[in-house]
C-alpha cells in the first residue's frame, strides 16, 4: 500500500437474521470499495447480534463458516483489505465463543485474527450486559502487517483500556481500527473522547466502524462511526443511519506529528512499573 490509503467504515443495524445481515453488508461492502478505499472497516458482530442463544446459532468455526467465506470473496471481488468488524467463533475444545475480528488481503487470504480481550459486563443506563455468558476473552494484541501499513486490531469495550493501544503502537501500528457495537447511554458521553484520546496519545490514525439503532430490542446502539487522525481531528462522521464514511489518511501526517511532539520516543519505560495488588 502506498502511504496515502483511502478508509472506509460499513455502518449497520445488525439483527439476529444471519441472512439479511449478509446480504445488506455486502452492499455496503461494494459501496464503500466504489468510495475508492483501500481498506474496509466493518463493526462489531456485523452477521449477527442478540442474546447468547442468537450468538451460539450464529457462530462459525474460521474454516469455511459462511460470513468467513462472505468476506474473504468481498476482499477478492472488489480488491479490498477488509477488517471483518468481528463473528462469535467456535473454536474446537472450547465451551464459549471469542469475539473474533478477521482480516483479509486484496487476494482474499487471512492475514490476522484477533479475539477480543476485553469483555462488556457492565450495567449501564439501567440494562445489564453481560459478554462472558456466551464469550471468553481473547489473550493476545495483534498488529496486522499489511504490505507497509501496519494496523493494530481491537474491538468495542477495548477502547476503555489505554493499555493495550499503547502496546499496539509500540508494536508499530499506525492505524487502529474499533469495530464496535457502542451503547447509546455511554455513547453519547465517551465515543468521540475515547477513540480521540487513543489517536492523540498514541499518534496513530482511528478507524471505528460501529453498529447504530436498535440492534438488539430496548438495547440501542449509538453509531457515529469515525475516522480520526493522529492530533485526534475526526476526518469523517457517519450519520444516524446505515452507511459508508471514507476518508484519506497519510503516513507522512503521522510521521509530522510524530516528529514535532514527540511523545512516544519521550517514554520512560524504566520508570513505569505495574502496581503490586494489595
Amino acid at each position: 500500500m502506498p502511504d496515502r490509503i483511502r478508509v472506509a467504515c460499513v455502518q449497520l443495524t445488525s439483527s439476529a437474521d444471519k441472512a439479511a445481515n449478509l446480504e445488506k453488508t455486502e452492499r455496503l461492502v461494494a459501496r464503500a470499495a466504489a468510495t475508492g478505499a483501500d481498506l474496509v472497516v466493518l463493526p462489531e458482530k456485523w452477521n449477527a447480534i442478540g442474546s447468547s442463544e442468537v450468538l451460539h446459532a450464529a457462530a462459525e468455526s474460521l474454516e469455511g463458516g459462511e460470513s468467513v467465506e462472505a468476506m474473504r470473496d468481498w476482499a477478492r471481488a472488489h480488491g479490498i483489505t477488509l477488517v471483518g468488524g468481528s463473528i462469535t467463533e467456535r473454536r474446537e475444545s472450547h465451551e464459549k465463543l471469542s469475539n473474533t475480528c478477521l482480516v483479509f488481503d486484496s487476494e482474499g487470504e487471512l492475514t490476522a485474527v484477533y479475539r477480543k480481550i476485553h469483555l462488556f459486563d457492565v450495567d449501564v443506563g439501567g440494562l445489564r450486559y453481560r459478554e462472558s455468558d456466551a464469550e471468553e476473552p481473547g489473550d493476545e494484541p495483534v498488529v496486522a502487517r499489511l504490505e507497509d501499513w501496519p494496523i493494530g486490531l481491537s474491538v468495542c469495550y477495548d477502547v476503555r483500556f489505554p493499555e493495550l493501544y499503547r502496546i499496539l503502537a509500540l508494536e508499530g501500528a499506525e492505524l487502529v481500527t474499533v469495530p464496535a457495537n457502542f451503547t447509546l447511554y455511554t455513547g453519547k458521553d465517551h465515543w468521540h473522547i475515547l477513540l480521540r484520546a487513543r489517536a492523540i496519545e498514541n499518534q496513530v490514525f482511528v478507524a471505528a466502524a460501529a453498529q447504530v439503532g436498535e440492534t438488539i430490542p430496548g438495547k440501542p446502539s449509538y453509531g457515529r462511526s469515525l475516522v480520526a487522525d493522529p492530533w485526534g481531528i475526526v476526518l469523517a462522521q457517519a450519520a444516524d443511519e446505515e452507511t459508508v464514511i471514507s476518508a484519506e489518511i497519510d503516513r507522512e501526517r503521522l510521521r509530522e506529528i510524530r516528529k514535532s511532539l514527540p511523545s512516544l520516543a519521550n517514554r520512560q519505560a524504566g520508570a513505569y512499573r505495574w502496581p503490586t495488588p494489595a
